[in-house]
């Protein structure tokens, strides 16, 4: 749509099967239709509701094309949906207008069902799916605008907080620790009006999940800000590791054996061929897999990597710039390169310890034989 791609997930069925039981169910009752024609009833105000979602996102979409942010695409799932981008808002003010437009076309869409609702004939088809629509659009207007990440008025906080501190990432932890509060508060409002009587279990399920999806956004935006707050560390020099080259047929067992004598740290077993030049990479995984007893007779090329195959990355990145590359191309291992020359290896997990140095690392499991 308008050269945006626009996926659905698969939990939108899911949603889409419940409004219509729920709503089908009310419409039956309310206005007295025969069951199937209430259900079809309710599917239509499913596709309403998700239109009204869909144009939700493209207010985000189109805003960020005006400031000439690239858009990769519109997800639809069960909550809502979601609008991803190339890259982030250059300054505070377009962070502030792509998080806001959003809600403005919510509120937009509000209004008009309301006027819809105001004009049509009472106790009617219409009239009914034209009060959901401004009930459903003006409630999505106003939680957005709640100030905490991941909500819509979370980012327009932290644009206000960026603005003041000049730091992107404090504001972003910032707004994602208001967003936990505004969960919790949540959370503990949903469970006051389910003791009232005020809403079923069934509603209060339906508040709790939406209250686990803001718990879970909220970290996910503190756990980037402080990730995106080392980027600077991220320093090819000191993480690339050093190569131990061996020719071309060497047993893996004598390859292995030439490592562990190697007074240099984290060295990475490559292969090489008759003419010194660069291959292949020893996959670290695949070679502890032989067993031990096998490991003098199996060639070490047979546990390795094509040179050609294992994504580059030259001197001279910055850190912002290597995480962006991991991001674009997902490896295990990366070849660092000066020029023409393959300087060392590089990790993924090397860098997963500088970004995140107090995440626990999973331990290498190896089979004993």
């Amino acid at each position: 749509m308008l050269g945006i791609p626009i996926f659905v997930n698969g939990s939108m069925v899911l949603l889409a099967a419940l409004v219509t039981f729920v709503y089908g169910g009310y419409v039956r009752d309310r206005l007295d239709l025969p069951g199937p024609l209430a259900y079809v009833v309710g599917f239509g105000f499913v596709v309403c509701l998700l239109g009204s979602v869909l144009l939700h996102e493209l207010g985000h979409a189109l805003t960020a094309r005006r400031f000439k942010i690239g858009v990769r695409g519109i997800t639809l799932e069960l909550l809502g949906g979601w609008t991803e981008m190339d890259r982030d808002a250059p300054t505070p003010r377009v962070d502030a207008l792509v998080s806001l437009a959003g809600p403005a076309v919510s509120l937009v869409l509000g209004g008009v069902a309301t006027a819809a609702f105001l004009a049509l004939p009472d106790r009617t088809m219409p009239e009914q799916i034209a009060f959901q629509l401004a009930a459903s659009n003006i409630l999505v207007a106003i939680f957005n605008v709640l100030p905490g990440l991941p909500l819509d008025g979370g980012r327009a906080l932290r644009a206000g907080l960026w603005a003041i501190f000049k730091d992107r990432n404090r504001a972003t932890e910032l707004a994602g620790w208001a967003g936990r509060l505004i969960a919790f508060g949540t959370g503990m409002t949903a469970f006051w009006f389910y003791r009232l009587g005020t809403i079923t279990l069934l509603g209060l399920l339906f508040v709790l999940l939406v209250v686990f999806t803001l718990w879970q956004g909220a970290g996910q935006s503190i756990r980037l800000a402080r990730m995106t707050r080392r980027f600077p560390l991220v320093d090819l020099n000191q993480l690339a590791r050093p190569l131990l080259t061996v020719p071309a047929g060497t047993p893996l067992g004598e390859a292995q054996r030439r490592r562990s004598e190697d007074p240099r740290p984290n060295v990475v077993l490559a292969v090489s061929d008759s003419a010194g030049n660069l291959t292949a990479l020893v996959d670290p995984v695949a070679a502890e897999r032989v067993p031990v007893d096998r490991r003098p007779w199996v060639a070490v090329d047979s546990v390795a990597r094509s040179r050609d195959a294992v994504p580059a990355l030259p001197l001279g990145l910055s850190g912002e710039q290597v995480v962006r590359a991991l991001q674009a191309h997902p490896a295990a291992q990366y070849v660092v390169t000066s020029g023409e020359d393959v300087v060392g290896v590089l990790r993924v997990g090397d860098v997963a310890q500088v970004l995140e140095p107090r995440r626990p690392q999973r331990p290498v499991k190896q089979k004993e034989k």
